[in-house]
């Protein structure tokens, strides 16, 4: 298992605990240690645990977190969808795979996050302001305990940041111009940054996960693209009122692939840029844009998703970014089946009852009523409780191969 600088400060201090904070911090295209030590981020993300995306349960029509919730009461009943959620969230994730992927080598979890969570919104089932902090709580005691640093990433935005099912908005990047969702946007932000800003087991808070999809163009693009900067600038200068000490981390639009946009990188002295990339050349040729935008600043460039492909495609760019000083978070950490670390195998019927029940057609209550011959109530919960117990660290299946091509340990 890797031993963090976290661990390394107690170690050497001879303290029964950490007793030295150990921040990271940006020092130009790098990020260092207290030490002045090089830090290159190397791990995956829990995706699907806090943002629950249809296509990691094997959907293809219902994407999103209240698309999947609503399917799931109209099958088992809201509360039944309720005490599975609370289930999904207490098992999908837990000590045992922070521990797991501390051994495969890797030093940092991205943790992708709902914003209900910190609010009284409903979010499956629960209104509860507290359970973001919760969770999180219990990941940092995680990664403390197993040598890890964490990146939050707020993956779904009040309002929507992108416009599409991972953000779970209603199709269109609304916080960009709305006023009411920024200022929650900014307060959430103030929150974490507030309560955890002596915690040095985080490296940093990524404000905006994937903001602004590609699907608006031209001038419309041109117009919310101009608006992401200011909003950022915003958002860390409000951090920096309470917290300091961590990295800001900002995501370019159009899926965190254009940086032409921004034009300040000066405003605050802790910041790096990330990118994203699924599929296409795995060579420094296909990611010249990234690179050429991180020498132009002169702040780091992280790769903060990427994968769903074959291990050859994943070796050979994980070659490229480990050549170019590109930290790199996988994604996902865990799905059903392959394409990830590690897989929640299918329970029997899973396709032929739950699948087809949650892709029918459910625009009205005759379609409800037709698609529950697919897969009856006692089914339906029969079925997701054997896929939490399937998720779980010790059942999980493991894919030793796409982990090697991930060279974590290296």
């Amino acid at each position: 298992m890797i031993v963090s600088s976290l661990v390394a400060v107690a170690v050497v201090t001879g303290c029964p605990g950490v007793c030295a904070k150990d921040f990271l911090r940006v020092s130009g295209p790098d990020i260092v240690d207290s030490e002045g030590n090089r830090f290159f981020i190397k791990g995956t993300n829990t995706g699907n645990w806090l943002n629950p995306e249809g296509y990691m349960f094997g959907f293809s029509r219902t994407t999103s977190p209240r698309m999947i919730n609503e399917a799931f009461c109209q099958l088992i009943g809201p509360t039944t969808a309720r005490e599975f959620w609370r289930d999904f969230k207490d098992n999908y994730i837990t000590e045992a795979d922070f521990e797991f992927i501390a051994g495969c080598g890797a030093n940092t979890v991205r943790i992708p996050f709902h914003y209900k969570l910190f609010t009284d919104e409903d979010y499956m089932g629960m209104n509860d302001r507290d359970e973001g902090f919760r969770i999180l709580d219990n990941c940092v005691a995680w990664a403390r305990r197993h040598g890890l640093r964490l990146i939050l990433d707020m993956h779904d935005c009040p309002g929507g940041q992108t416009g599409d099912n991972i953000d779970d908005s209603y199709g269109y990047p609304w916080l960009l111009t709305d006023s009411v969702a920024q200022s929650q946007f900014i307060d959430i932000w103030t929150q974490i940054a507030t309560r955890y800003a002596d915690e040095d087991v985080i490296l940093g808070y990524e404000l905006a996960n994937e903001p602004i999809a590609t699907y608006w163009e031209g001038e419309e693009r041109a117009a919310l693209n101009a608006l992401l900067e200011p909003l950022y600038i915003r958002t860390t200068r409000a951090i920096r009122k309470h917290d300091k000490n961590h990295i800001v981390l900002l995501g370019g639009p159009q899926w965190n692939s254009e940086f032409g946009t921004f034009t300040d990188w000066s405003f605050d002295d802790n910041i790096m840029y990330t990118c994203h990339r699924y599929g296409g050349d795995p060579t420094a040729e296909a990611i010249g844009s990234y690179i050429a935008f991180r020498d132009l600043t002169g702040l780091p460039m992280y790769m903060g998703e990427l994968g769903h492909n074959t291990n050859e495609w994943i070796s050979r760019f994980t070659d490229t970014l480990r050549d170019n000083n590109i930290g790199y978070t996988y994604w996902p950490y865990k799905k059903i089946n392959d394409s990830a670390m590690t897989g929640v195998a299918e329970p029997e019927g899973w396709k032929t009852e739950l699948v087809a029940f949650v892709e029918a057609p459910r625009g009205s209550y005759a379609e409800i009523r037709e698609a529950r011959k697919l897969c009856t109530q006692e089914r339906g919960r029969e079925l997701l409780r054997q896929y939490i117990d399937n998720a779980r660290a010790d059942k999980m299946l493991v894919h030793n191969d796409y982990i090697n091509a991930m060279k974590l340990g290296q």
